[in-house]
């Protein structure tokens, strides 16, 4: 008997509902979706891959996970506060009609609606009322204050460390083959290499991926995450990245330029040295010829005097 613990990457099966209503809002299951009107064209489905306790998952199901046995099939309800939050009177706001129709928009009941704040954040709500001139929007979340109910499977527990993080990269990278990325994993560190995909992905949403598989894996427990290529180089530019290798290769091309001139330079002075050499060597045999003769010459001149 195999339980979940917090901490484990596990893949999950659950279709979640709203309890006052029967309504689904959310399933891992393509044919619930279908059934139920929420399919996605390009989503992805068939049980998902998480870390437990990580926060991949609602915090209320996330601790509920904790326990469950593997293969097993449970229903579990989950208060709002530890779904999608309680109510809050102060997040429904009055606005004038006028404030909608300087840009454009006709409001009506029910109507979504994204209002930036002044202080640059941006705010999802939903027009409740329009009367009088005025427009009341509800910016809670649409499922705030309700009840839901989870109907969860643990299809798998995975041990393999390897796979715990092709698992991670599932999770944050669906469209990438986890199994074409160079994984290398140590007691405390993991090496991630993406280049035999990095084509295959657009660079921006390869960039989001580590920056939040770096959080998962330290979740998993490991101190250094390395990727290949890093954040920072699939944010440059290319036009930048081409330039920067241009003058690269520029630098070693003067660098090799520079170094044949030093090495014809050094032979030139080698060769003027060896002449310079052979002249010295010439002159002293020649200076050493001139002792030789003067020396015989001496030597008859003795021998003619002394006849």
């Amino acid at each position: 008997m195999t339980k979940v613990e917090k901490g484990d990457v596990i893949r999950l099966r659950y279709t979640g509902k709203i309890k006052e209503t029967g309504e689904i809002f959310d399933t891992t299951e393509e044919e619930v979706a279908k059934k139920a009107g929420i399919y996605k064209e390009n989503g992805v489905y068939g049980p998902v891959p998480i870390a437990v306790g990580a926060g991949h998952v609602i915090k209320g199901l996330d601790e509920a996970l904790e326990g469950l046995e593997v293969g097993k099939k449970y229903e579990i309800e989950i208060p709002p506060e530890k779904g999608f939050g309680k109510r809050d009177r102060k997040l429904i706001k009055t606005f004038t009609l006028g404030q909608f129709r300087r840009q454009g928009i006709i409001p009506f009941p029910g109507m979504p609606v994204e209002i930036e704040t002044e202080s640059g954040k941006k705010l999802k709500g939903r027009v409740l009322t329009v009367s009088g001139g005025r427009v009341r929007v509800d910016f809670n979340h649409p499922y705030a204050g309700r009840h839901l109910i989870y109907e969860v499977e643990v299809v798998e527990k995975i041990e393999d460390p390897i796979e715990k993080v092709k698992a991670m990269i599932e999770l944050r990278l669906p469209r990438v083959d986890a199994n074409k990325v160079i994984i290398e994993v140590g007691e405390k560190d993991v090496v991630v290499d993406f280049t035999p995909v990095k084509d295959e992905v657009d660079r921006g949403i390869l960039a989001l991926g580590e920056i939040l598989l770096e959080s998962d894996l330290k979740f998993l427990g490991y101190e250094e995450v390395t990727f290949k290529p890093s954040v920072e180089e699939l944010l440059t530019p290319q036009e930048e990245k081409e330039s920067e290798e241009e003058a690269e290769e520029t630098g070693e091309e003067k660098k090799a330029e520079n170094e044949e001139k030093i090495e014809e330079s050094e032979g030139e002075t080698k060769e003027e040295v060896n002449e310079e050499e052979a002249q010295e060597a010439l002159e002293e045999g020649k200076s050493e010829e001139t002792e030789g003769e003067k020396s015989e010459e001496d030597e008859a001149e003795n021998r003619a005097e002394k006849e």
